[in-house]
């Protein structure tokens, strides 16, 4: 069974002074380190004037790739800090670069790695994050006796219609997560008295917003 794994919704950027000196937050999804690379290679083209581009980013779905870099920061506080949220947030395939104009005033060692964890932290919250699950994938052959039947019962559980096929008869592909794959097929045999098997295709990985439990496309 495929392994599930959180990463950031989508692209976010959002920003706090510090002691006069500006914050930038970056979040993006990334798949990938040319991906990253080229994220960073377009904050940098946009803040070709900042003090410091610092970032960090984890790839994979064991989270195997962890990169992060102070750009001139004190070595520790910045990358560093980053990279620390992401792993306790526990977000792979996720981006966060922090941008930083100085407002000349130091901040101390201390200082910087609040500002970098809070610049990171924030970036998450305004991406949102998923949680990618995979799903069994089902197919139900019906005649359209039990179609509403079905249309009103399989969403109450949190099952997803995914697509519907208006033939003769009626031909339904449905999700389950894999975890409830056997609820899924005694439900649909007690929805319909047995009559319809529920037929696997599969398995699919989808994003599950963790906020409102909604798929993601």
């Amino acid at each position: 069974m495929a392994l599930s794994y959180r990463m950031l919704k989508e692209y976010a950027d959002t920003s706090f002074v510090e002691k006069k000196s500006r914050f930038i937050s970056y979040a993006q999804p990334v798949y990938s380190e040319e991906e990253a690379l080229q994220f960073l290679g377009n904050i940098r083209k946009k803040h070709y004037d900042a003090t410091h581009n610092c970032y960090a980013y984890i790839l994979g779905e064991s989270m195997n790739i962890q990169r992060s870099s102070d750009d001139g920061e004190p070595s520790g506080t910045a990358g560093v800090p980053i990279l620390e949220v992401l792993k306790k947030e526990e977000l792979t395939n996720s981006m966060i670069i922090v941008t930083r104009y100085f407002g000349g005033i130091m901040l101390g060692a201390g200082g910087l790695i609040r500002a970098y964890t809070e610049g990171a932290v924030n970036g998450i919250k305004a991406a949102g994050t998923v949680r990618v699950q995979p799903f069994a994938v089902y197919q139900l052959k019906m005649d359209y006796n039990f179609l509403s039947k079905l249309q009103y019962e399989i969403p109450k559980k949190n099952y997803i219609i995914e697509s519907i096929e208006y033939l003769e008869n009626v031909t339904m592909k449905a999700l389950a997560a894999s975890e409830h794959r056997d609820d899924f097929i005694k439900d649909i045999a007690q929805w319909t008295n047995g009559d319809i098997p529920a037929e696997p295709l599969g398995e699919q990985m989808l994003k599950v917003d963790e906020e409102s439990g909604m798929i993601v496309r």
